[in-house]
């Protein structure tokens, strides 16, 4: 018995030993490869701290904010959700989203929030809360996300840009959720909104 725990003792430090250690990467150089309207995309060269270099192409962008406008008035047990349906040139279908927007360079995350919900829905709140901050997709996107909690919302008009064509939905939250567990929800950052709003309100944080 004592030489099999020895024999384990050895096989577990080897394993241990062959862990790669986790460290930042230096940066030797970093080209523009593309500039657009909305990001831009680097071809960085990196060099690890064992030596071996490699090249990734980055995604940079100003960052986004992401709206959980909720009306709490009609039905506090189950307040309506402010949602939209637009169809996304990229995923090639129409998607059920949060309102959400870019950014514009410089500008305060909260005021890109308001403006954005303005915008896109007309809808104004009162009271503003940062749910979460997260990256989209940091493998190759550089973008951090930003959801906003927005209470006592009044409705007005919407001023939509050129290329918006939506439709603003209203449901209670009760329904958002049955969406999510049915699988008719695709967007992350609206996934990850509601599940967050809904959790809190389950363990009485909101």
């Amino acid at each position: 018995m004592a030489a099999k725990r020895t024999q384990k003792k050895k096989s577990s430090s080897k394993a241990a030993t062959g862990v790669k250690r986790a460290g930042s990467a230096k940066v030797i150089s970093s080209r523009l490869s593309f500039k657009g309207m909305v990001f831009n995309v680097f071809t960085d060269t990196l060099e690890e701290p064992d030596g071996h270099r490699h090249i990734k192409d980055v995604i940079r962008h100003h960052g986004s904010v992401v709206i959980l406008a909720v009306d709490e008035r009609t039905n506090p047990a189950d307040p309506d959700v402010i949602l939209e349906r637009q169809y996304r040139h990229a995923a090639g279908q129409f998607l059920i989203e949060l309102p959400a927007g870019t950014r514009e360079p410089g500008e305060a995350p909260l005021a890109a929030a308001k403006r954005e919900m303005i915008e896109e829905t007309g809808y104004r709140a009162k009271r503003w809360t940062m749910l979460q901050k997260y990256f989209a997709s940091p493998g190759f996107l550089g973008e951090w996300m930003q959801i906003y909690l927005a209470r006592d919302i009044r409705q007005g008009e919407a001023h939509l840009e050129m290329d918006e064509n939506l439709e603003v939905l209203r449901m209670p939250l009760s329904v958002a959720m049955k969406m999510v567990a049915e699988g008719k929800i695709h967007d992350g950052k609206t996934l990850i909104g509601l599940s967050l709003y809904d959790a809190a309100r389950k363990a009485g944080r909101l």
